[in-house]
This record gives C-alpha cells, sequence and structure tokens, in this order.
C-alpha cells in the first residue's frame, strides 16, 4: 500500500459515526415531545373544520346533523381527530373532542 493515498481512516470514520449517533439522540426525543402537541392542535383545527360543516348542513337541512349524517353526507370523512380522539355533536349543534 501506498502512503499517500487519500481515504478516510478507521478512527476518522467511527468519530463521524459518533457525532452523528449523539446528534440522533438529541434530536429524536425533542421530535417525539412536540407530536403530542402538534396531534393537539389538529385535532382543535378538526373539531373547527367539523363545527363549520355542521352549520352547513344545519342552513341546508334546517336540522342539526348527527357525526354519522355528516359522515353520509360527505361533509366530512370519519370522526377521528388526528390524535384518535373521536367527536361528538351536542343537541345545540356544538362539536366537542371526546374520548
Amino acid at each position: 500500500m501506498k502512503r499517500n493515498e487519500k481515504g478516510f481512516t478507521l478512527i476518522e470514520m467511527l468519530i463521524v459515526l459518533m457525532v452523528i449517533s449523539i446528534l440522533l439522540l438529541i434530536t429524536i426525543p425533542n421530535v417525539t415531545k412536540h407530536n403530542s402537541m402538534i396531534n393537539k392542535k389538529g385535532c382543535s383545527a378538526f373539531v373547527k373544520m367539523v363545527q363549520s360543516q355542521v352549520k352547513a348542513y344545519e342552513m341546508e337541512h334546517e336540522k342539526i346533523p348527527t357525526v354519522q349524517e355528516l359522515i353520509d353526507g360527505k361533509y366530512i370523512e370519519n370522526n377521528r381527530c388526528p390524535n384518535g380522539k373521536t367527536i361528538a355533536i351536542t343537541g345545540e349543534g356544538e362539536v366537542l373532542e371526546g374520548e
């Protein structure tokens, strides 16, 4: 082997892998911590969107719909928030986040 060949040594590669591992260990917990907050905000936006669809249904049919009527009428696709909780509609037409 020639002494002046260019390339990385095993030590240099191990140092690079160690640095990448440390960066991943710092980054992954932060992403998972913010994931629940993102899902909560997504659910809040979904509830507001469903509330507007309840008003649209009420204007067209002159009655407050159930969640199933909204799904059957293709006003919404499903009754689940991004965080997995279901929604419910009260007798007054208010949309609530359930369990």
